[in-house]
């Protein structure tokens, strides 16, 4: 890939990366005082969909609930993770040439940037989108979480459909 396209690629990621952060925190904010979900807490319910309602629960842990921070110690542990997380990622999109690793890396970065925002401001992530059907729930997410979900899907895309020739292999006979 040329350098002009790898940097139209790396200006799509970051371009991507701000509006999946402008959309989570858009949202959190029509829903925590739009709504009042804020005053209203575990209260507050809307029935969207049979199968989509928008509920208040803070997030202690990482996206989906999974290992939960017990007090401040356990959020300032996720929230500098997270900021490594972020710059790391952010090293690597300076780097990346490919539209799909950049988008799912822009993804990744917004998303993660949504929520260390809220964990900073709230001591916890803002989730609302509850999901349910056939008697199941599933967890309680928001948009940050989504695009982090959806930006790891776009890099196991990349990582297995990349154009990349493997001349080693082939000289080889491997």
């Amino acid at each position: 890939m040329n350098n002009n396209s790898a940097g139209q690629a790396r200006r799509w990621g970051w371009l991507i990366a701000a509006a999946a952060l402008v959309l989570d925190q858009a949202s959190k904010n029509l829903l925590i005082y739009g709504y009042d979900f804020g005053r209203l807490g575990p209260l507050a319910r809307i029935v969207v969909l049979p199968f989509l309602d928008l509920v208040m629960v803070w997030n202690r842990g990482v996206s989906y609930g999974l290992l939960p921070a017990g007090g401040m110690t356990g959020t300032l542990l996720l929230t500098g993770f997270s900021r490594i997380a972020v710059a790391v990622l952010s090293w690597w999109m300076t780097h990346a040439d490919r539209i799909t690793l950049t988008a799912g890396l822009g993804l990744i970065i917004g998303g993660a940037l949504g929520n260390v925002i809220d964990r900073i401001l709230y001591g916890a992530v803002a989730d609302f989108f509850h999901l349910h059907a056939f008697g199941r729930d599933w967890y309680v997410f928001n948009v940050a979480d989504a695009a982090i979900t959806i930006g790891v899907v776009m890099l196991l895309v990349d990582a297995f459909l990349r154009p990349e020739e493997r001349k080693g292999s082939r000289q080889s006979g491997t």
